[in-house]
């Protein structure tokens, strides 16, 4: 930011997020400290490194704003449903429970539902056998809310994420605070910068792409035209 850029020229976006251009580095600070603002570097991956002229102390400030946001949301109940009867292969049921963990570590309330049909009524310990089971499973991030109990033909368990278990659980499993596992750990890392590899060179293409994209000429009209206007002629 500001004097720590080294490198030049840059590429250089105006305070509106436009394109100005590749302009020496001085030149950028110069306008950004015209305007009572600080050049900050948002991708230094590409070359020329992509830099914008902004308030840098307003957007940390709306980015922490946005954080604190995030964490203080409403929590949802999420619902996970184990089939539509007791013959559910446990592999599905496996799955089932897999995001049943990733809800509970987001924080989110989960509520289990096992579904009965016909004679397996008449089975209903086999339900609460199977909702016992996952409180076990779910004893390292878990804790149980609503102990399972029967409406129709449904039997429903609610389970509410523990916070210090969670914590715990995330110290032994070196998660960051918002990753739930593998899912999270393959995330692209962005590393210093405010846009990564992928989107800088994506706003590179697109800033080139709009100021020397050419105009339809005349010549191509007509040849498109001639193209689609003759047509095979069968010998009589």
């Amino acid at each position: 930011m500001n004097e720590r850029i080294r490198i030049s020229p840059i590429m250089l976006l105006d305070e509106n997020g436009e394109k100005v251009g590749v302009v020496e580095t001085d030149e950028a600070r110069m306008r950004a400290r015209d305007l009572g603002l600080d050049l900050v570097e948002i991708a230094a991956d590409v070359r020329p490194p992509v830099c914008k002229i902004m308030d840098y102390g307003k957007y940390k400030y709306e980015k922490s704003k946005k954080a604190r946001a995030n964490k203080t949301k409403a929590t949802e109940l999420k619902e996970v449903r184990l089939g539509r009867s007791m013959k559910i292969d446990q592999h599905d049921i496996e799955i089932r429970l897999k995001q049943a963990r990733k809800f509970l570590l987001e924080g989110h309330k989960v509520q289990i539902v096992q579904n009965f049909r016909g004679r397996e009524m008449a089975h209903k310990d086999r339900g609460n056998q199977r909702m016992n089971e996952i409180v076990d499973q779910m004893e390292d991030i878990a804790k149980v809310e609503l102990y399972p109990r029967m409406a129709g033909r449904r039997m429903t368990m609610v389970l509410a994420p523990d916070k210090a278990k969670i914590q715990s659980y995330r110290q032994t499993h070196g998660l960051k605070e918002g990753e739930t596992g593998e899912e999270d750990a393959e995330a692209p890392v962005a590393g210093s910068n405010l846009l990564n590899t992928e989107e800088a060179s994506a706003l590179m293409d697109a800033v080139e792409t709009s100021s020397a994209a050419p105009e339809t000429t005349s010549e191509a009209t007509e040849a498109t035209e001639d193209t689609t206007a003759e047509e095979p002629r069968e010998d009589g």
